[in-house]
């Protein structure tokens, strides 16, 4: 099994301990160096040559965001996953640009960060769920709003649309997984409210993102709120 080699990039010790403390739980996972501020990130790079940064947004010298930017200039392959406290879609969005491949909220349990962790590892993206739904809802917003078609009609347009479950693509419980996922909620919350383990709602999530054809649960919510098939609630 391949070593997952991780880089921890914070300016909060004991954060950056804790978040050590739970990636070393993972057989597969391994810290090889840790930094308090994003001006070392490069350095880091070159010696340990890790598979994913994970990089605190807010630090006193150099920030995450800059931090990475500098990273994926240097390597394009570079894989980083940011930690914030802020919610706000622009800082997402922001990190995004910049070239992060996640983005994740300080509040998040140890199963999202391990989860992060191997999806960007494996080339995938990864957003805290809670991040996710207010994407979804700003992109609601802009659409009611008309945004770059010229004014009030697409808000009629929109509100017309019947929600118009994929039963052709997908299950009915994959269906009720997809919704879930629109109003942002992890696996765990998922399981809990469909009276399902945590596994089997991995399998439910892997199961919708090959039949709709994309590469994270971002992208699925997406496709999803486009063509009419969830709500945003």
């Amino acid at each position: 099994m391949d070593v997952t080699k991780i880089v921890i990039i914070d300016d909060h010790q004991l954060f950056r301990e804790g978040v050590k403390r739970i990636l070393d739980f993972e057989a597969n996972f391994h810290v090889v160096a840790e930094g308090d501020d994003g001006a070392e990130a490069l350095a880091l790079m070159e010696k340990h040559d890790p598979d994913v940064f994970i990089m605190d947004i807010n630090m006193p010298k150099m920030n995450g965001i800059e931090a990475t930017r500098k990273l994926v200039e240097a390597n394009p392959n570079a894989k980083v996953i940011v930690l914030s406290i802020h919610d706000d879609e622009n800082y997402v969005t922001h990190a995004l640009q910049t070239g992060a491949c996640g983005y994740l909220l300080k509040e998040m349990d140890a199963d999202a960060l391990v989860e992060a962790v191997k999806v960007v590892a494996e080339g995938g993206s990864y957003l805290h769920p809670k991040v996710t739904h207010n994407l979804v809802r700003e992109y609601r917003r802009l659409t009611e709003s008309g945004a770059g078609n010229g004014g009030g009609t697409a808000t009629l347009a929109y509100k017309q649309v019947e929600i118009r479950r994929p039963l052709h693509l997908l299950t009915r419980r994959e269906c009720e997984v997809l919704q879930l996922l629109a109003d942002g909620k992890s696996n765990k919350a998922i399981g809990e409210a469909l009276f399902i383990s945590e596994k089997t709602v991995k399998n439910h999530v892997s199961n919708i993102l090959q039949k709709m054809n994309v590469n994270d649960r971002t992208q699925a919510v997406v496709v999803a709120i486009k063509n009419g098939w969830v709500e945003v609630r």
